[in-house]
């Protein structure tokens, strides 16, 4: 596993490359250390409000620690109606935790997200970005079992 500073510094010299850097940084670590944006900072020669308004300012970063696999279920209109709710409530059920929080073994976090752009199969889950189609409450055990 490599450290937070070594994944900045190989992202030093390209251009916007603080944003690559904190997807690397999530990948290896599931979230954004406050360590990890002062690196950033000084890495891209930046105030650490700026890389740490950077961090904040899009949804798929986290600055608190959360379950390795990050499960995001869309809350737009056409998820919603076609059943949403129930899917949220067999995850919840399932992991025995509440939307916004992390597994206590670390391996899931629940979070929501705004439209993936796949209205046609309506509800969508993805997790850690692959998406999942069509998704009942019947479907997620075995998506689940995936990832454990």
């Amino acid at each position: 596993m490599k450290g937070y500073k070594e994944i900045i510094a190989s992202y030093a010299d390209v251009p916007g490359g603080i944003i690559e850097a904190y997807h690397a940084v999530q990948k290896e670590l599931s979230y954004l250390p406050e360590e990890a944006i002062f690196e950033a900072a000084k890495v891209f020669n930046i105030p650490v409000s700026e890389a740490y308004g950077v961090a904040t300012f899009y949804s798929m970063f986290s600055v608190k620690p959360r379950g390795k696999n990050v499960i995001r279920i869309c809350e737009s209109a056409p998820c919603h109606v076609a059943g949403a709710a129930e899917v949220v409530a067999a995850l919840e059920r399932e992991l025995g935790i509440c939307m916004g929080e992390s597994t206590p073994d670390g391996l899931f976090a629940l979070e929501f997200t705004e439209c993936v752009g796949q209205c046609q199969a309506t509800p969508v889950i993805t997790i850690n970005g692959k998406p999942y189609l069509n998704v009942s409450p019947a479907k997620v055990p075995k998506i689940l079992a995936e990832y454990k």
